[in-house]
């Protein structure tokens, strides 16, 4: 990446200030501002996030925040109330509060000197979120965003629920919240208040784990901040961002195809990262496109944003599977939109002799049983941390599987969209999972996912409401899997492979459930991309000066699988070591690290387990603080038992102790 210092403006930064809310409220900001003579005024960009801009974001903001600012515009970075340097308590995810802020946020910068009226947001992930959900809130100084890595549907396509299941990273991310809005104010930023400020937030910490858990379907609880409810309440022009390692790839296409305003889209190979410094590669210069997006719609300028083809998107070359990948092979391609007819689609039966062209009737039932186990390779729901948390080899899922192959291709396929699949089945209980992965098998044998779906079954017909299994009754189900962009040369097969399991990834159902494919004619159908590609459509990455640094710790993020031969138990461990470092600018040092394990016995449902830890200390000098915060999950056929501590220090000396113990009911898991 290049490093760039001499832009069209010098930047000045305001390290830290106050923004009033009308309750009372400050919220804390960090800007970036041309440095120009004179009352000159320009377009202002919002990133409103809870992760502390003076250390949780601070990195990426430097690399970013500055270069943008250097091009004649006001980067806005925003703490939200209850988190870093702001004022308030946060209760949870996507309130209306946290919209309301900042709404009041985006008044305040309209009357601020240096800004002109016109006012863009962008953020990945959380930011991505708000940045959709405050637009759908039609703030007239507003005129465009842009969303990464994010959703406009928090239940059916979010890090708590998926296809009606209960995601393992819920209590991941129920965890990682606990400790992270347990973090200090900087002494240095706010003064004596620091201390308040901290214990203010730790007596009223919210216990989310329990509060996600409560909402099993998709209740209101789930639609509000779930732009899909009505995508006409959009009006600015949104530009949607999104990476094949990413969990959220899904959203991309949905906004493109529903939006009624000017959109675009891109998506690349990346995690869920932003695409000037995010691997795999290879990366791209995001921060030039955003300029000539801000451009256009911040400053009017017809710069020809609008006339390129609204969709790019980057078909990986399939590989062997592996963990994680420095560098994905492949090529661009473009669509005037979603849907395009670029993409055509081709039928494939699940028939006796595999996955078969055309429609072919499956004319024997054909059983399946999967061990609680199965899902191990299947790697991450949602890769952040740089770790090894794309799936492996799918050979020992597969082992565990209903499978159907194709015949060797004969000739190359490219795919881009979404999978459908449809069948017709029946359970042996009174619930079930369905687990649907695509896979590659190459010539040597190895298999490597292309995609996967999964479905609960009691929410087949409706995700707001649960539709009771008769056992033995036939069940036509719909599963869409991720949206796919991959290559595939001749001589590789196709595999679906069908589970009643996936661990890590999802919390089993409450029986151990055989599902049966009846008779039936039972279809897959792929998008297939009939184009061509295109030369790279965007430039080099760049970005502004990293920020000053000193590692003490490296990252080491780790994932392990063991097995205890005796019981047959399982578990999977998840290490994200993030680090240690030190802000040279201003002599802070933050560690974090967290522990997540995952245990369960391959036929007992109920025997399953989350125990997750995480580790914070920050200090200055002879001043430390330090948080340790634990979540422990388990279950019965009735409920769920959750079980939870967070315990403060400061120099070593105890400040905070608090406990939770609490249960669920089981309603649609």
């Amino acid at each position: 990446m290049e490093i760039v210092t001499e832009f069209a403006y010098t930047v000045r930064e305001i390290e830290h200030c106050l923004i009033p809310l009308k309750d009372g409220t400050q919220l804390a900001a960090r800007i970036w501002l041309p440095d120009v003579a004179g009352a000159q005024a320009f377009p202002a960009i919002l990133e409103y996030l809870p992760y502390r801009k003076r250390d949780g974001t601070a990195v990426r903001d430097a690399l970013t925040h500055p270069w943008m600012a250097g091009q004649g515009y006001v980067c806005v970075r925003v703490d939200m109330r209850g988190n870093g340097e702001s004022e308030g308590l946060m209760a949870d995810e996507y309130l209306a509060q946290e919209q309301d802020d900042a709404l009041e946020v985006i008044e305040w910068l309209c009357q601020q000197p240096w800004c002109d009226g016109n006012v863009g947001m962008m953020g990945i992930s959380w930011g991505g979120f708000n940045s959709l959900q405050v637009a759908a809130r039609q703030p007239e100084a507003l005129k465009a965003i842009i969303t990464l890595c994010s959703t406009d549907d928090r239940f059916a396509d979010d890090i708590h629920y998926k296809g009606g299941n209960l995601l393992m990273e819920n209590f991941g991310w129920a965890a990682t919240m606990l400790n992270f809005s347990a973090a200090v104010p900087d002494p240095l930023l706010v003064g004596d208040d620091w201390k308040s400020l901290w214990h203010q937030r730790l007596e009223a910490m919210p216990l989310l784990a329990e509060t996600w858990l409560q909402h099993q379907t998709r209740d209101d609880y789930w639609r509000h901040g779930s732009v899909c409810e009505d995508y006409s309440q959009i009006k600015a022009a949104v530009y949607a961002v999104g990476g094949w390692g990413d969990a959220y790839r899904n959203t991309v296409s949905r906004l493109m195809q529903n939006l009624p305003g000017p959109k675009k889209a891109m998506i690349g190979p990346w995690i869920h990262k932003y695409p000037h410094f995010a691997v795999p590669n290879p990366a791209i210069g995001f921060l030039q496109e955003a300029k000539r997006w801000w451009d256009h719609w911040l400053k009017g300028l017809d710069n020809g944003v609008m006339n390129d083809a609204s969709c790019t998107f980057y078909l990986q070359d399939i590989l062997p599977p592996k963990g994680s990948y420095a560098e994905r092979p492949g090529i661009w391609v473009q669509t005037a939109g979603w849907p395009d007819p670029q993409v055509q689609w081709t039928d494939f039966s699940l028939g006796e002799e595999g996955l078969e062209a055309g429609a072919q009737v499956l004319s024997t039932p054909r059983s399946i049983c999967s061990p609680l186990t199965t899902g191990l390779h299947q790697g991450e729901y949602c890769a952040i941390w740089f770790g090894p948390d794309g799936p492996t080899d799918q050979r020992r899922d597969d082992a565990h599987s209903l499978c159907f192959d194709s015949q060797p291709l004969t000739e190359p396929l490219a795919l881009l969209g979404d999978a459908r699949l449809k069948l017709r089945l029946a359970s042996d209980t009174a619930c079930g999972q369905l687990v649907a992965r695509l896979n590659a098998v190459a010539p040597d044998g190895q298999v490597t996912q292309i995609s996967y779906g999964v479905l609960n079954l009691t929410l087949r017909e409706d995700l707001s409401q649960v539709t009771p299994v008769v056992p033995g009754e036939p069940m036509d189900v719909h599963l869409n899997l991720d949206h796919i962009g991959m290559r595939l040369p001749v001589g590789y097969r196709l595999r679906l492979a069908l589970s009643t399991a996936s661990f890590p990834l999802l919390w089993p159902s409450r029986e151990l459930t055989t599902l049966t494919l009846l008779p039936a004619l039972q279809t897959l159908q792929l998008p297939v991309f009939t184009g061509a590609a295109v030369a790279c459509p965007f430039e080099a990455p760049q970005s502004a000066t990293p920020v000053n640094l000193e590692v003490l710790r490296a990252a080491a993020p780790k994932r392990t699988l063991s097995e205890d031969v005796g019981s047959g138990e399982v578990c999977v461990t998840i290490e994200d070591d993030l680090g240690a470092v030190r802000f040279t600018d201003h002599g802070l040092s933050v560690d974090q690290r967290c522990t997540e394990q995952y245990r369960t016995l391959p036929w007992d449902p109920l025997s399953t387990r989350a125990d997750i830890e995480w580790h914070y200390l920050v200090g200055r000098d002879a001043w430390a603080v330090e948080v340790e915060s634990r979540l422990s999950v388990h279950a019965d056929a009735q409920w769920f038992y959750i079980e939870a501590e967070q315990t403060a220090w400061e120099n070593g000396q105890l400040e905070h102790r608090r406990q939770w113990s609490k249960r669920v009911a089981r309603v649609a898991l």
